[in-house]
């Protein structure tokens, strides 16, 4: 039955939005912590979770296009609408779902706008103190510093700054 299959999509889905939402409270903790050695990983954590979520949208839009057209709805049909003209007790099981998606969709946009405003906060902490380095514009060049000169030695070479911070 096409409703089951929905229903079972709908629940991946489900899990997969609350494994963004913890993938997205390990990026917060990574930038509130200032641990930005993790946070490219944490990022492309975050970035595969949203790529499982894109695939299970387009296996359920495929499905409930089957449905809806089962249940007399055009095959854009939105989970309300599939709610509202589902047999008991999908009715009901698929309203549960749309009303956790609006749930889950809240806390992820939340944390999400958090998540931006911890990121700006430290990209501009950083250029604070870039800028206050004798002879510095506040650009950041990456590579020269790790053999172990420093500006001093090397005068108009870029260096990286890792002991300095």
């Amino acid at each position: 039955m096409g409703l089951r299959e929905v229903s079972a999509i709908l629940w991946r889905e489900r899990h997969l939005l609350e494994l963004l939402l913890f993938k997205l409270d390990e990026e917060q903790l990574v930038l509130a912590a200032g641990r930005t050695r993790w946070l490219a990983r944490a990022t492309r954590e975050v970035e595969m979770v949203l790529e499982e979520i894109r695939q299970t949208e387009l296996e359920r839009a495929v499905e409930v296009a089957r449905v809806a057209v089962d249940l007399g709805l055009p095959a854009g049909a939105s989970l309300r609408q599939l709610a509202e003209a589902a047999p008991p007790p999908w009715q009901g099981m698929l309203a549960e779902h749309r009303q956790a998606f609006l749930t889950l969709t809240d806390e992820v946009t939340a944390l999400v706008q958090t998540n931006r405003e911890l990121l700006g906060r430290g990209q501009k902490a950083v250029r604070d103190v870039l800028a206050q380095l004798p002879g510095n514009d506040g650009a950041v060049e990456v590579g020269a510093g790790y053999g172990g000169r420093s500006a001093a030695a090397e005068p108009g070479r870029p260096f990286l700054i890792d002991e300095a911070l």
